[in-house]
């Protein structure tokens, strides 16, 4: 009888008694450790080669993500090169663009596990994985027994509630990463930079899922550690790097590159190409500003003249946006508001001659140091401010 109550009472509060707000705070902790486990582990150090890590925290997060979502470093590292190899093309292993935002969002873990299976994929994309005795005989061998410790030691701490716990710990991944991240950072969201995919920011404090939320920025600059760009926009797990790194346990290799502004020069020349294709994104991020600012000033002139505003409203938040990104529905509105407001028409029309410039193989260096001198002197000609100032911006940048 002694024992028989003894058992129930171990079910209904496990080894620990905790309260239940203990076992939340418990919770949110365990699955935190594994979103920075994936973020610094898997995805900056392992897939992008952003950072080194020292052996101790690299270790420790693999022992973490066995632990707490079975996953096998190769395999995520792999699907996750792909990815951004193949980005939203048939062959992306987890693109919305190809399978729908829904499939990505509630089956992206499927998807997930059937590329997996992939020996082309894992044989081309997999290396510089892990591949020491302790990866090939347990952590890979025995993946789903990770987990099933987990439930284990859940269970132990906090009796039946322990797989409440336990549930929420193998969902996380999941949903977070192959829902939220996969699915929603490739469909919802903000822009910083025209990348060539649809990429997206979900929301400019990357905490929830460690910084993950910055996925634009991190499309745009794949291969830096750090991901928030902006004086606004926070990546937890940039802080945590910088905490290792000022330990002694981690090394940054890369992080956002920043374009130097020097002495205007009298014309544009090749240091100035140069600087436009290294900081091409950046560049345009700035010249997008500027035409939003045009673009405002647009519609205020409406608004003071009681027009309809309607049709440039809608335009404006496409103006600065490549061709194929702006949606076929709003591409009526976009070619009436340009054939309506010349200075953004113009301002349209050279963005796509600048953009040309780094999208041309076939001239030569000096034929294109030549061609950003014309388009200067014909943006400083244009009598459009917002021109004027970029360009003269432009003739200020150094690589």
């Amino acid at each position: 009888m002694i024992l028989f109550d003894a058992a129930l009472d171990w079910l209904a509060h496990g080894l620990v008694a905790a309260t239940w707000w203990q076992i939340v705070l418990y919770a949110l902790v365990t699955t935190h450790i594994t979103i920075a486990s994936v973020t610094i582990y898997l995805h900056r150090h392992q897939a992008h080669r952003a950072m080194d890590l020292h052996a101790i925290p690299a270790h420790f997060f693999r022992f973490w993500l066995w632990l707490g979502t079975g996953q096998v470093t190769k395999e995520w590292v792999s699907i996750h090169r792909k990815h951004h190899a193949k980005c939203e093309t048939i062959e992306d292993p987890h693109s919305p663009q190809a399978f729908g935002i829904k499939k990505v969002f509630w089956e992206g873990a499927e998807l997930y596990r059937a590329e997996s299976k992939n020996k082309e994929t894992m044989a081309k994309y997999g290396h510089g994985t892990p591949n020491d005795w302790v990866e090939r005989n347990l952590y890979s061998r025995f993946s789903w027994q990770g987990v099933g410790l987990m439930m284990i030691i859940n269970l132990a701490l906090f009796g039946v509630a322990g797989l409440a716990v336990w549930a929420v710990q193998m969902a996380w991944i999941p949903v977070t990463a192959a829902g939220i991240i996969n699915g929603i950072g490739h469909y919802w969201g903000y822009r910083n930079f025209e990348a060539p995919d649809a990429s997206t920011n979900i929301s400019p404090w990357g905490i929830m899922i460690g910084g993950e939320e910055l996925h634009n920025n991190h499309h745009t600059y794949p291969t830096s550690a750090k991901f928030s760009v902006k004086p606004y926009e926070f990546d937890i797990g940039w802080g945590y790097i910088r905490a290792l790194e000022k330990m002694g346990l981690a090394t940054v290799k890369k992080v956002p590159p920043k374009l130097q502004l020097g002495s205007i020069q009298p014309v544009a020349d090749e240091k100035t190409l140069e600087a436009l294709i290294a900081h091409r994104y950046e560049v345009m991020a700035g010249f997008a500003r500027e035409l939003r600012r045009a673009g405002k000033l647009e519609l205020e002139a409406l608004k003071a003249r009681k027009a309809d505003i309607s049709v440039l409203k809608t335009a404006n938040r496409w103006l600065h946006r490549d061709d194929d990104k702006v949606p076929d529905a709003a591409k009526p509105q976009l070619a009436q508001a340009r054939a309506e407001h010349p200075v953004l028409d113009k301002m349209v029309t050279m963005r796509e001659e600048l953009r040309q410039m780094w999208l041309t193989t076939s001239a030569s260096r000096e034929q294109l140091a030549a061609d950003l001198q014309g388009w200067c002197h014909r943006a400083e000609e244009s009598g459009i401010a917002a021109l004027q100032e970029f360009s003269m911006k432009l003739r200020a940048a150094r690589a």
